[in-house]
């Protein structure tokens, strides 16, 4: 079949005009062995690594499709664990930038990320409300704990004891006790939600908040360390409740009061509470990680910054309180009594939790993260919800620590969503304008080469000459600015309400603006003396007016400049004659107004996209309506033909960028990229790129490639996409034993687990059909008493040649590990009969033990019924025993030796380095001596 009509790819090229977006946290990372340098911000789908000091880009982590919602460094600082909106994790190295580490378990947004303190677990929570522990080091899940009715909203690890700790939405504070995998204790403390949650005091205290302005403070008791103590009777503190309960299930609502099994772990007592100075609920609460500096804040701008005190600091500010007390009960008592005062002088909360001081902030709070120093500095960078980075410093030494502003990211995007773009004659140039500020972009760097404040701009356009811009304001102001200097050169009062569209003529000397006070003005470019200058300055000046009974929303010059096409608020869009303005036709259909329009290069077509979600192509002779096309979920918001074509493309609210043909009235292809409503687009005089600006803050690039499209493929590879995604959707396996929706392993079915159990399939149907020709093979020998050639499979040769069993080793090593459980779930079991026959040969040999006991014991757990029930594989298992046992003996040997030797090492290293340190402060100490008698035989000249 020949092609009949051949298009070209747009693809996406780059994201920029994005500093920092909403959903994810910001972080401190460690690069080039420099800390408190160098931040991560989630960047829509992407993380940018910002170096704080230069104000640049230094690294950017490539996501995929979804939306970054949570990042979390590793201990060591070598990786960064990223969650995005659908429930998958990713582990970043920081020093290659790629992600080769990716974990599918959760079904909805990641809310909170952990590390232990080795980095070789992470605690994953979600918006699902299930929590999730996986290992970092062999790559897989290690278990699921399910208990919580809402989301979570935070999850800790504690540093000696193999427990967890996790609070939620659903006002519970749960903690679980990872050898046992289960819930043992349930906090109830809170009336309403628990937002963040930190473990101080070595973990002796836990402070929680809520959606008030309380900072709730618990005091944790673990029993094997007082076991030997009376247990005293709880103080209940002013104005403090119970607030707890024990449960030993979290499913049931009704607490124990007999004694559980917690009671033999720990206890949890209310100790107090922090006031908090904001009154709205707790965003973030975080500690820095020596554990010393407590901060908070709420929805506003304000970050409340403690102090937790150190034992000795405790002391000496109990003795001075002491000393207080003292004092004032001398003066209180009688003049004349002398007796022993007894004084007593209570330890509150306060004592121990000092407030610093509050870091006030340009704009709300979205994000923050601390960094303390050893020097006493305390850095706090801090991610704005207007599209802002800022980084604080506070020396704490000082008596009164004022904050600093040390550095403020702003030059790489707008404070609020891009409503205008417009490209240069040239194709370099972007122009991108907001609510505040123009800014002009190198197409080809993506750097910001000009900002100019502006007022709240809704249209632009280039002047031709690409020497000046003019902006459309909401206000209804014309706003000229020149770009060589980046000064605003005139403000013209054009239309009473918003000026919502311009439109340059086509031959260049003047432009037309239409407005909410319901008329289309003319207007003319001119030169003017400049009263600072001796040279003349561009100016413009009103030359006509088409008043009409509707708001204007769009207006465009027809290629021959002969007719106007101007969109009404009445849904209609009016056709008249340039030259004398006389009306022309009427164009009438869509059910909403037309927001955006446009005319094709040869002026046979106008297309129309309205807030109806249709887009109408039209015919400029007689004003018929050619094809009405269902174009977008949500509202047509931009529209634009490509420049020599009858191609156009729409932008939607419904976050997608679709291009359109006019003359077969087909859909072409749909960019995806954007995660909010799109704005407006612009695309480049030459049609090869095309730039988009959104509601997530982010300006997109896409850049149209050599590679021809055809539709037939494109609607192909559209259907492959709907067909994984219904497979993610589908219900997970059942495991026996387990309840629909009950599922207690960590993974969940993907495409790519559903891709892997195919491999799996494969492999073991070509070892079948190999076995098999390879027994032929030997009776056709047999029978002609010579060696016959055998024929060799193509797949075995690819791999070197190898043996069919071999074969399927290599396919099980192929496996990413933590996709490896669910690939043998969503298995058939008419495929494990085989399987485990290979896996006793596999063993036998030695070769990649630990991968297949995992392996094997997965499948006994879940196929253990049908293993055990079925006689022909008893034999099998038996052999699986004897071998199993043995080899896995082995190779703890080898380890265990390994260990041995290594902790040998270490000892030999250490030992030299003790004497290496003691052979230094041997020679320091000698060397100050002889400087001191140097100084003494100084002395005794001078005298």
């Amino acid at each position: 079949m020949g092609l009949t009509k051949q298009y070209l790819r747009y693809v996406a090229s780059a994201v920029f005009g994005v500093i920092g977006s909403q959903k994810g946290n910001i972080v401190f990372v460690t690069l080039r062995g420099e800390k408190g340098r160098y931040v991560a911000v989630p960047a829509c789908e992407h993380v940018f690594v910002w170096d704080l000091r230069k104000g640049e880009k230094i690294l950017i982590l490539q996501g995929l499709k979804q939306e970054v919602t949570c990042l979390c460094p590793s201990p060591d600082g070598l990786h960064l664990a990223v969650g995005y909106e659908d429930g998958s994790i990713r582990i970043f190295s920081l020093l290659s930038g790629e992600g080769n580490v990716t974990f599918n378990g959760h079904k909805a947004a990641i809310t909170s990320l952990k590390y232990d303190q080795l980095g070789g677990r992470l605690a994953s929570g979600s918006k699902d409300t299930d929590a999730i522990v996986w290992d970092v080091i062999n790559e897989s899940g290690l278990y699921r704990l399910k208990g919580h009715k809402d989301a979570i909203t935070q999850a800790l690890f504690l540093r000696e004891k193999n427990l967890l700790v996790t609070s939620g939405k659903d006002t519970m504070v749960k903690w679980w006790d990872l050898d046992t995998q289960h819930c043992f204790k349930t906090m109830v403390g809170h009336r309403t939600e628990v937002w963040g949650l930190v473990l101080v005091s070595e973990d002796k205290r836990l402070i929680t908040g809520a959606s008030d302005s309380e900072l709730r403070a618990w005091d944790i008791a673990y029993l094997q360390e007082v076991e030997d103590l009376e247990e005293p009777e709880p103080k209940k503190s002013k104005g403090s409740s119970p607030g707890i309960q024990d449960t030993h299930e979290p499913e049931d609502g009704n607490p124990e009061t007999d004694e559980t099994p917690e009671d033999r772990i720990l206890t949890c007592r209310k100790a107090g509470s922090i006031m908090r100075e904001g009154r709205d609920r707790v965003v973030n609460l975080a500690v820095d990680r020596t554990g010393r500096i407590l901060a908070c804040h709420g929805t506003d701008s304000v970050l409340e910054v403690f102090c937790i005190l150190s034992k000795g600091e405790i002391q000496k500010k109990m003795d001075k309180k002491m000393k207080k007390a003292r004092k004032k009960a001398k003066l209180n008592s009688s003049k004349g009594e002398e007796e022993d005062l007894e004084v007593n002088v209570e330890m509150t909360l306060q004592d121990e939790i000092q407030r610093v001081t509050n870091i006030k902030t340009s704009a709300k709070i979205k994000s923050f993260d601390l960094i303390h120093s050893p020097q006493g500095e305390l850095k706090a960078v801090f991610l704005l919800q207007n599209n802002l980075v800022e980084s604080y410093s506070l020396h704490l030494s000082a008596t009164a620590p004022q904050p600093v502003r040390t550095s403020r990211i702003t030059i790489g995007g707008h404070r609020s969503d891009v409503r205008t773009l417009s490209f240069s004659s040239d194709n370099i140039a972007v122009l991108s304008a907001a609510a505040d500020s123009v800014k002009i972009w190198n197409r080809a760097t993506l750097q910001c080469i000009r900002t100019m404040t502006c007022e709240y701009a809704l249209c632009s356009f280039f002047v031709p000459g690409d020497r000046q811009v003019v902006i459309g304001t909401k206000t209804g102001k014309l706003q000229l600015y020149d770009l060589a200097s980046g000064n605003l050169l005139e403000t013209i009062d054009a239309h009473d309400g918003a000026l919502w569209s311009l439109s340059l003529s086509p031959d260049q000397r003047g432009f037309v603006t239409g407005g909410a006070d319901k008329s289309v003005k003319f207007w003319d470019f001119e030169l003017v003396k400049d009263e600072n200058s001796t040279q003349k300055r561009l100016s413009v000046k009103q030359t006509r007016t088409l008043q009409l009974d509707e708001d204007v929303l769009c207006v465009s010059y027809s290629p021959s400049q002969k007719l106007l096409a101007v969109s009404l608020l009445d849904c209609t869009v009016k056709i008249f004659y340039v030259d004398t303005l006389k009306f022309f036709l009427s164009l009438y259909g869509h059910k909403l107004p037309v927001i955006c329009m446009d005319i094709s290069y040869d002026g046979a077509l106008i297309a129309t996209g309205s807030a109806d979600r249709n887009v109408k192509i039209w015919g400029l002779d007689f004003g018929d309506c050619h094809k009405s096309l269902f174009a977008h979920d949500d509202s047509v918001m931009y529209l634009q033909f490509v420049p020599k074509s009858h191609l156009f493309f729409t932008a939607g609210k419904d976050h997608k960028i679709k291009q359109w043909d006019a003359d077969k009235f087909e859909h072409i292809q749909t960019l995806e990229g954007h995660h909010q409503e799109i704005w407006c687009l612009a695309i480049s005089p030459s049609g090869d790129y095309v730039v988009s600006s959104s509601h997530d803050k982010s300006l997109r690039l896409w850049e149209r490639t050599r590679e021809p499209l055809i539709l037939e493929e494109e609607r192909e590879m559209q259907r492959e996409a709907e067909y994984e995604e219904s497979v993610a959707k589908e219900d997970q396996p059942v495991v026996p034993g387990e309840t629909q929706g009950d599922n207690y392993f960590t993974g969940k079915k993907t495409i790519e687990t559903v891709k892997a159990a195919e491999r799996i399939m494969e492999a073991v149907e070509l070892y079948r059909e190999e076995t098999a020709k390879r027994k032929e093979h030997k009776a056709i020998c047999k029978a002609a008493g010579k060696e016959v050639p055998l024929p060799i499979n193509p797949i075995l040769m690819a791999y070197g040649n190898i043996s069919p069993s071999a074969y399927v080793l290599e396919i099980f090593k192929g496996i990413k590990s933590s996709e490896l459980e669910e690939s043998l779930l969503v298995l058939p079991f008419s495929y494990v009969p085989d399987i485990l026959k290979l896996f006793n040969e596999f063993i036998q040999l030695g070769s990649d033990i630990e991968l297949l006991c995992r392996c094997l014991f997965f499948l006994l757990r879940i196929h253990f019924g049908q293993i055990t029930s079925n006689q022909m594989l008893v034999p099998v298992i038996e052999k699986l025993k004897e071998t199993t046992i043995s080899k896995v003996s082995q190779v703890r040997d080898v380890i265990g030796f390994n260990m041995a030797g290594l902790e040998y090492l270490k000892r030999e290293c250490e030992a030299k380095s003790e004497v290496m340190f003691f052979a230094d402060a041997t020679s320091q100490l000698e060397e100050k001596k002889r400087k001191r008698k140097k100084r003494e035989k100084l002395i005794l000249t001078y005298t």
